[in-house]
């Protein structure tokens, strides 16, 4: 059984526009999936590349053109310019990795409804309020908000350094571990698909 470790951030738009495809391809194939939000802003630091703010007027330019093209695409409802954005995601980080440890709900729609709640939403995933009822959404215990800081300050760190020390730049971002095999981009979920297929 192949497994996939999932390294992504709320800030990013594109694990939005990935439209849970990947728990779709996981199931086909019968691979897992771990769960790992890291601090995608500290990254770019850690790795010399500049935060969306800083880059260069042409790159924010083709950045709004190409969500635009692909909200239109994708037919997905979203605002490619949510009033929460840029947040603090580490409070729906930390919620994540407790659900991921105490199990009893969906993943999958934890995340994707994290995610749908910023980019679709309007709302600010920083709120406890926001995070409760995605968890409660996902069949897991709300008060994972509260509970589970300790666990996921502790781990969203080391989600940030065992991301690195692979290899991850970006998010989304899957690994295979099997085959050590990486995939960037939710335009790379075909070729993750393609690959499952062989093992």
């Amino acid at each position: 059984m192949a497994h996939i470790d999932y390294y992504f951030s709320f800030l990013s738009a594109w694990i939005y526009l990935a439209d849970g495809r990947l728990e779709k391809i996981a199931e086909k194939h019968g691979a897992t999936v771990s769960y790992k939000p890291f601090d995608l802003m500290t990254a770019f630091d850690r790795l010399g590349v500049p935060r969306p703010a800083n880059r260069g007027e042409g790159r924010k330019v083709y950045r709004m053109q190409e969500l635009k093209r692909l909200k239109a695409k994708t037919g997905l409802p979203m605002n490619v310019e949510p009033p929460f954005w840029p947040t603090n995601v580490a409070p729906a980080a930390y919620a994540v990795i407790a659900a991921q440890n105490a199990g009893g709900g969906d993943m999958g729609t934890l995340v994707n409804g994290l995610s749908a709640a910023m980019w679709r939403d309007d709302k600010d995933i920083a709120q406890d309020e926001v995070i409760t009822e995605a968890l409660k959404t996902a069949g897991f215990d709300p008060m994972l908000s509260m509970t589970g800081m300790l666990e996921g300050a502790e781990t969203y760190p080391r989600n940030l350094e065992e991301g690195l020390a692979a290899g991850v730049f970006g998010s989304p971002f899957y690994i295979v571990k099997e085959t050590d095999e990486r995939f960037w981009g939710r335009d790379r979920l075909d070729m993750l698909d393609e690959h499952l297929a062989t093992l």
